[in-house]
């Protein structure tokens, strides 16, 4: 659909364009429209696929943004989870020893 929508607009660029130059016979101006429509779509998807491409490296950098923040976060939660039972063993040690 989107390909097509495309096309229709190309198609109607060009229309635009050879009605613009009243001077090129009828087979000139088909060859114009169909090589401003050919070129036109070559564009497009020339730009398409260069933003999936990049959409594809982007959504490899946040993945791999993502698992490096995850680390730390249970690298952070592993050493406070350490921290406290290390404080709980200190008190309850502590405590044993008081008469």
């Amino acid at each position: 659909m989107l390909a097509h929508a495309e096309y229709d607009r190309a198609h109607r660029e060009a229309e635009a364009l050879c009605a613009r130059l009243p001077w090129l016979t009828t087979a000139q101006a088909e060859d114009l429209v169909h090589h401003y429509v050919s070129r036109r779509l070559d564009i497009t998807r020339q730009t398409l696929a260069t933003i999936a491409r990049r959409a594809r490296e982007l959504r490899d950098e946040y993945e791999a943004r993502y698992i490096t923040l995850r680390r730390a976060l249970f690298k952070a939660h592993a050493a406070c989870a350490c921290a406290l039972l290390g404080i709980a063993g200190l008190i309850t040690a502590v405590f044993r020893l008081t008469p």
